[in-house]
């Protein structure tokens, strides 16, 4: 191993993570929760079309059930989508974005830590709107799914990682 510092468990101290985060979609009802409001939309569209079929208009309680199976399938895509992940991984000599979409594709890019920067725009109103790395001719927008602030929290700490990267960790 010449040329390189191994540490006391035999690893290469070069390939050791510096900076490591999994960004996923926000989702803001839980398992059980999304359970409990699809039986209150339930229970209410079968206490809501129960007048409707006693009067003789029995097609309105059809209407209220395809409410209920829209709203159903409408959550179920919706947590589909949280399956996709964005990794980040700083290593001394390389920056590895990895993006996977919700049916599991992958796709890597990967950046010489000393030539790459964090490009943000900034909306003076609403934040950091956009994240970026660039090097050379390679530009990738990263971390879609956080907020405004929390993009600025991420972009303050990979800043810093990079930065002491850069300095000779």
């Amino acid at each position: 191993m010449a040329g390189s510092k191994a540490t006391f468990d035999g690893t290469d101290r070069f390939e050791e993570p510096v900076f490591s985060a999994v960004i996923r979609p926000h989702r803001s009802l839980s398992p059980q929760g999304f359970r409990i409001v699809m039986m209150l939309v339930c229970l209410t569209s079968l206490v809501a079309s129960i007048p409707f079929i006693v009067m003789g208009f029995w097609p309105v309680a059809g209407f209220f059930g395809l409410d209920f199976l829209g709203l159903y399938i409408a959550f179920r895509v919706s947590y589909r989508q949280g399956d996709a992940f964005e990794l980040l991984e700083l290593t001394p000599i390389r920056l590895l974005f990895r993006k996977v979409s919700p049916k599991g594709e992958v796709k890597d890019w990967q950046f010489n830590p000393l030539w790459t920067r964090l490009d943000r725009t900034i909306d003076d109103e609403y934040g950091m709107q956009q994240l970026a790395l660039t090097s050379r001719s390679d530009h990738v927008v990263i971390a879609r799914d956080l907020s405004p602030p929390e993009r600025e929290t991420l972009a303050e700490a990979l800043g810093r990682a990079l930065a002491d990267v850069k300095r000779g960790y």
